[in-house]
């Protein structure tokens, strides 16, 4: 049986927050006040499209955008634990499950030709319309209070193990790789003998040690991708 990797995107394979690099591309590298400040708990994906509107209204295009997004660093460490991923296929399995959007990730996976290490990409569709705005849209619709309203990451897990069962796959244990709060609903998904991994020093690594009595997998803090590499090839050698 293989090993199921369930990887967030921001902060965790890239070493930023794409939706928030993006505003580099914006006149002076700066939104206007009243925009900066419009965010409402749990309506991100909102919040992203006035952005998105504003940089359209500033002439701002798509090459503009890809230019900025491909110069993400990755997190230390992480190109070469995918490198890693990608050669070992026949043990991992792969999936990201983040709160960005399509056209983002698929680009900068793509720059680092990295795109193919991963089974499948959930995370909020995008697209350009004909006027080269981009648009975002919520990922699903779900019922979990503790989840932003466009994407409850658990509930993408469950549904993608379910699926993979129904079609024969079954996991011997599941790795959660991420690092922000909206990462510790999938790990209380996770089962004895799966790994949740936060990063060290942010906030799905508080949340963990606040919500201990949650929690059944083993937990494993890491910092750079190196970390997580050396964890993987200790499961290979069990």
């Amino acid at each position: 049986m293989k090993v199921l990797l369930v990887f967030d995107f921001d902060h965790t394979i890239i070493n930023d927050n794409s939706d928030t690099w993006i505003v580099q591309c914006a006149p002076e590298k700066k939104l206007p006040y009243g925009l900066q400040n419009s965010y409402e708990k749990g309506k991100w994906t909102e919040y992203m499209g006035r952005i998105f509107s504003y940089l359209g209204e500033q002439g701002i295009r798509e090459d503009d955008m890809k230019r900025i997004m491909i110069a993400i660093p990755y997190t230390p460490g992480m190109t070469e634990l995918l490198q890693f991923i990608g050669q070992n296929k026949d043990h991992f399995d792969c999936i990201i499950i983040s709160d960005s959007n399509t056209i983002f990730i698929d680009w900068i996976l793509s720059h680092a030709n990295v795109h193919n290490v991963f089974d499948k990409v959930f995370t909020n569709p995008a697209a350009f319309d004909s006027l080269g705005n981009l648009h975002v849209h919520n990922f699903h619709v779900h019922h979990c209070a503790s989840c932003p309203k466009n994407l409850c990451k658990r509930k993408v897990l469950e549904e993608f193990v379910a699926k993979q069962s129904l079609g024969g796959v079954q996991y011997s244990k599941i790795v959660y790789i991420g690092d922000g709060g909206n990462d510790l609903c999938p790990v209380t998904f996770l089962k004895k003998g799966d790994i949740a991994m936060p990063r060290e020093g942010y906030t799905l690594e508080k949340r963990i040690s606040k919500d201990l009595d949650i929690i059944d997998s083993s937990i494993s803090v890491w910092s750079t991708g190196s970390e997580i590499l050396s964890r993987l090839k200790s499961l290979l050698e069990e």
